[in-house]
């Protein structure tokens, strides 16, 4: 005897879905919901960055102690190499003794954008079991990653200031400038970690291949010389302020402007609050929509 048909023959999947109401499991919720998705997780993004930072060198007897000798010794080798064994000390605003701040400043807040980029290539996929065990807005993994990296640069930078304080630098009321500078560059990296986070997710390699470009981007950046003086007798004076226009090279020269007190606006690139605005913004709002475009993609494969 054959079955009688049944109200649901016929229908495509999609069909069936509307009919009673499914949707698509991972499915990319609309832009202003997926943010306030990720308003809702704050809580977790925060306790999984201190997860994170708090296991960095859980297995070094020094623990945490490397969150500050990290980028002190790279300092350090930097101060050996280009300081003394290469003079780039020379060009620095208000002579050779600001160079080991000027370092100082150089490779910390580089080593803040560096690490994020880092973070960020890696953070869909190492983390596949978390993705595929729990639904939650993915961005959730490259922002909680960057504001890992932001908390151990405020930790790097309690010995920062006391470099500063040793090589004569007094605070005043610039260095209250720290603060719209810091929220700038989280912005700038949390976007950059967004879009590499996509990349990464899809192509694995590309964590082998970024150190070689951070390194050179460190380079073209002048963490380690003053870019102004470095190149002035080798190119024009609008190659040198599109040189210094680079994020990482703003984002120095911002802190450096804050912190050093002979740093003045000419030492460093025309429009430097305005640059940094900008390229916070793009970053942050181009990869935050470039890595939602890819939701429902991350855990799959």
């Amino acid at each position: 005897m054959q079955a009688p048909p049944h109200p649901d023959d016929g229908l495509t999947p999609a069909e069936l879905a509307a009919k009673y109401g499914l949707s698509v499991s991972g499915a990319r919720p609309p832009l202003l919901q997926y943010i306030r998705q990720l308003w809702q997780r704050r809580h977790f993004i925060g306790a999984f960055s201190r997860a994170k930072l708090q296991a960095q060198y859980s297995q070094a007897k020094l623990g945490q102690i490397w969150q500050v000798a990290t980028p002190l010794l790279n300092a350090a080798v930097y101060f050996l190499i280009f300081g003394i064994i290469m003079e780039a000390r020379e060009g620095v605003p208000g002579g050779d003794h600001n160079y080991v701040p000027f370092l100082v400043i150089g490779v910390f807040i580089f080593t803040f954008s560096q690490q994020s980029v880092l973070s960020g290539v890696r953070a869909v996929a190492a983390n596949q079991g978390l993705v595929r065990a729990l639904h939650f807005p993915r961005a959730s993994l490259p922002i909680a990653f960057v504001l890992q990296q932001l908390q151990q640069l405020l930790y790097s930078m309690a010995v920062m200031l006391v470099v500063l304080l040793a090589f004569g630098q007094r605070p005043g009321l610039s260095w209250l400038l720290v603060f719209p500078a810091l929220a700038l560059q989280f912005l700038f990296n949390g976007g950059l970690a967004m879009i590499f986070a996509r990349l990464g997710a899809g192509t694995p390699d590309l964590a082998q291949l970024m150190p070689f470009v951070l390194r050179t981007w460190m380079y073209a950046s002048g963490v380690m010389f003053p870019l102004h003086a470095m190149l002035a007798e080798k190119v024009p004076p609008w190659a040198i302020d599109l040189v210094a226009a680079n994020p990482a090279a703003v984002f120095m020269d911002l802190m450096r402007f804050a912190l050093i007190d002979d740093y003045t606006y000419a030492d460093i690139a025309p429009y430097p609050w305005l640059l940094g605005l900008g390229w916070a913004l793009v970053a942050g709002v181009f990869g935050f929509v470039y890595f939602w475009k890819a939701e429902e993609r991350y855990g799959r494969g």
